[in-house]
């Protein structure tokens, strides 16, 4: 399989040695200031680009039928255009907040927690995510997904407020700490006892794998999709 990079920082080098243990060719290593290639050399594209290009990006794999793999998070108030042009185009888009098998999971194990916990108006729940200091938004794409899918699920929350408290708000604090790939926690606090879940990552593998098995999973495949169809969770 030829991959396209879109985006060739720490994340696109550590996806681009997983890619070439696994079989596969970078066909095209796209930094931020690259404007003139070929998206057509490649079967797939994944990009872990900046925020500011992902829609581009993705909008230049889709109009010219390359599969696209995203896990670039800040760009999400084009999703639903990116959403348009894929179904107009009859492409493949893949968006992920976030690619770590143990990251869905925990998405997973937050939207079942949220449920349990609709009904006790005694707990206090806040959300609390600290990346690398290279990370250039805030909150991580991860933490909106978790906040998200706790807002569905809690009849008293109406949105999240990063650093923000109030009424029928969901506070997210984020903090930037040098060589943090990840770190996501849930609490659901009360005057007598607290409920905490939490996901760590260790390195940046789990992320990487995530995005070159989307990217295999992909081919051949028509629509818009997410980590729950790839993974069949």
């Amino acid at each position: 399989m030829n991959i396209a990079l879109l985006g060739y920082g720490k994340m696109g080098q550590t996806i681009e040695k997983i890619a070439l243990k696994r079989g596969h060719d970078i066909v095209l290593k796209i930094d931020k200031d690259d404007h003139d290639y070929d998206i057509t050399k490649a079967d797939v594209a994944i990009d872990f680009s900046i925020p500011d290009v992902a829609f581009k990006n993705i909008s230049l794999c889709l109009n010219n039928n390359v599969p696209v793999v995203s896990g670039t998070t800040g760009w999400l108030n084009d999703f639903d255009n990116a959403v348009t042009l894929c179904n107009e185009k009859q492409g493949a888009f893949i968006y992920a907040s976030n690619f770590s098998l143990g990251v869905n999971i925990f998405f997973e194990l937050n939207k079942t927690l949220a449920k349990m916990m609709r009904q006790l108006d005694q707990y206090q729940v806040s959300l609390e995510e600290t990346h690398h200091t290279q990370k250039l938004d805030a909150p991580s794409g991860t933490a909106i997904s978790l906040a998200q899918d706790i807002i569905a699920h809690n009849t008293n929350l109406r949105e999240w407020k990063l650093h923000e408290t109030g009424d029928h708000i969901l506070p997210i604090t984020s903090k930037r700490i040098n060589e943090v790939p990840g770190t996501h926690s849930i609490t659901y606090k009360s005057e007598v006892d607290t409920i905490t879940i939490e996901h760590v990552a260790h390195n940046r593998q789990g992320f990487a794998a995530g995005a070159v098995i989307a990217a295999e999973w992909i081919l051949g495949k028509t629509g818009v999709f997410t980590m729950k169809d790839v993974l069949g969770i």
